[in-house]
């Protein structure tokens, strides 16, 4: 793999790849095999953070109108629940002989939505299946996150054309470790059942130590402050980088990811004289700081229904609905049963002004700061006071 490892603190660390990879590589290494008729060992990989992969092809099993190989997950210095895993893609035409053998890692949950016509993508063995709304695969479906499937099929229709291939292909996506994972990790709680997600919105694993990611972020402020910046823009991660620069049409090129610490992106500004933050995030990570929570990630707290649920009864929610807030599973969930009962726009200014309140409480009030809340399903949903005036820094330093 290029460019596999980062420098941290005087260490390097080794980046891994996501299963979406793996998926998107095992899917690119069975269809070539299919369709040239020989065997590949290993497989190139141009993931969408622009690192190229060269990845081992395991377990090949070909045969009379279908391929089928494994790619094994390497979580690198972020090792997971997932890290050693076998994925496996199974390619063919959708009248193959698929041999008794071959057939446990056959179909079980058909995509509810393709990108082309020409490529079905299905979840196998492993792979979960979605049953609750408000995740970013549909109900009924495989959980192949857009991402992957998007890479699958872009790989799949790369080589058909390469081949001349004009029949559809059916590829199935298996994890025969998947089921006994499942259990470790969020999946039953989202809905997810019978195994696990494929996921990734880089195609690569960055190195996640906490103090590696802290150190990052005070390398890149300090940057920021060599190079004469007073005003910091941060994001969470991609979601926020890509909506900002896509959406907003914000020149991101000297903002700062704080990953999910927030406290110690405010004590450190502070620290280091700058005069203003402004953090655009998913709603799913900001409303957290609503309740004073500045370490966004999962493991540490989950206060988004609790919040959004009880704001909701304040402003004359019934029961029922505060209810039914509360076992929702994302944020634009919760954001579709307020707007339904005409209550978005007084929660939304609720939870902008407690995150106010807990941004200026950590600074002390020695710099300004400002959060705007974005949904990929709704746009912006809401701002802090501050916000505007912020934004417009960023805006004419575009």
């Amino acid at each position: 793999m290029e460019q596999d490892v980062v420098v941290s603190q005087g260490k390097l660390m080794r980046r891994g790849y996501t299963t979406g990879s793996c998926a998107a590589a095992a899917s690119k290494a069975a269809v070539v095999m299919l369709l040239s008729g020989e065997e590949t060992d290993t497989i190139k990989l141009d993931t969408p953070k622009g690192i190229t992969l060269t990845l081992d092809v395991l377990d090949i099993l070909r045969g009379p109108g279908f391929a089928r190989c494994a790619i094994r997950k390497d979580s690198g210095d972020d090792p997971d629940d997932t890290n050693g895993t076998l994925i496996y893609a199974t390619v063919s035409s959708l009248h193959a002989g698929i041999p008794e053998e071959e057939l446990v890692m056959q179909p079980r949950t058909a995509s509810v939505e393709q990108l082309d016509d020409r490529v079905e993508i299905w979840g196998g063995i492993g792979v979960g299946k979605v049953t609750k709304p408000g995740l970013s695969c549909k109900v009924g479906g495989p959980a192949i996150n857009p991402v992957p499937r998007k890479m699958i099929t872009q790989e799949v229709l790369a080589a058909m054309k390469r081949y001349g291939c004009d029949e559809t292909l059916r590829v199935v996506i298996s994890i025969p470790d998947g089921t006994a994972i499942a259990p470790k990790t969020f999946n039953p709680r989202l809905g997810i059942e019978g195994g696990i997600s494929v996921l990734g919105t880089s195609g690569i694993v960055e190195p996640m130590s906490d103090r590696a990611l802290i150190d990052t972020m005070y390398t890149e402020m300090d940057s920021r402050k060599a190079n004469g910046y007073k005003d910091l823009l941060v994001f969470f991660g991609n979601y926020g980088a890509d909506f900002t620069r896509d959406e907003m049409k914000i020149d991101i090129s000297t903002a700062v990811t704080c990953s999910n610490f927030v406290g110690e992106l405010l004590d450190y500004a502070v620290l280091q004289g700058f005069e203003s933050v402004l953090i655009i995030g998913h709603s799913g990570k900001l409303i957290k700081l609503a309740q004073g929570v500045m370490n966004t990630h999962s493991k540490y707290a989950d206060c988004r229904s609790e919040f959004l649920a009880l704001q909701a009864m304040f402003h004359g929610a019934s029961l029922a609905v505060g209810r039914e807030i509360y076992q929702a599973l994302t944020t634009d969930e919760m954001t579709k049963i307020l707007k339904r009962e005409g209550l978005f726009e007084a929660v939304m200014e609720e939870a902008a002004r407690k995150i106010d309140f807990y941004m200026q409480k950590r600074v002390h009030g020695k710099l300004k700061t400002g959060a705007i809340l974005f949904s990929n399903v709704y746009g912006i949903l809401g701002e802090t006071a501050g916000a505007e005036e912020l934004l417009k820094l960023h805006q004419n330093n575009a």
